[in-house]
């Protein structure tokens, strides 16, 4: 049985990653109006990623029999200062995110709570994934330049990436 406390841990963790999904969306249709549509796209598969977090920790709460608060979900960040910027607020944004998780992962240790310990390990092993995606497209960035031909090709990239990441989603 998960503890009151964990469970209202589990609940902020919930309205993160909805912030997290809404902070996406915001960043593809900041990059659609650019006429970023490959990294517009890549944006909205992270959305749709982080809604499927959301609703995982969602049913792991009714499956443990807790209560789920939902609570209101906080306006994303102002417009960017461009695709550069768009990733580097991404970067920092998941690595919130994994410091938070981290916290969870701490707190289930330390109530002894082994369901909820193994349920997040896969969060963590999200986590480090989605870090070093954006440390990638970030060193692209640097490497080929956020505009021109540079940009293209990582716009290109990013559209077929974000094929794949809609392809594999999991499920909640």
């Amino acid at each position: 049985m998960i503890s009151n406390e964990m469970a209202s841990r589990i609940n902020a963790q919930i309205n993160r990653e909805l912030f997290s999904a809404y902070f996406y969306l915001g960043l593809s249709a900041q990059a659609e109006s650019s006429n970023l549509n490959g990294t517009a796209a890549w944006f909205m598969a992270k959305h749709g990623e982080e809604m499927t977090h959301a609703l995982k920790m969602y049913r792991y709460l009714l499956d443990q029999d807790a209560t789920v608060k939902l609570e209101a979900v906080s306006a994303p960040p102002a417009q960017t200062a461009g695709i550069m910027d768009m990733f580097e607020r991404t970067l920092s944004h998941e690595r919130s995110v994994t410091g938070a998780i981290n916290d969870l992962v701490d707190h289930a240790a330390h109530e002894k709570d082994h369901a909820t310990h193994i349920f997040l390990q896969w969060f963590v092993t999200e986590q480090i994934e989605e870090e070093a995606t954006v440390n990638d497209i970030l060193g692209r960035l640097r490497l080929f330049g956020d505009q021109g031909q540079g940009l293209l090709m990582i716009d290109n990239e990013l559209a077929a990436a974000a094929k794949k990441i809609s392809a594999t989603a999991p499920a909640a």
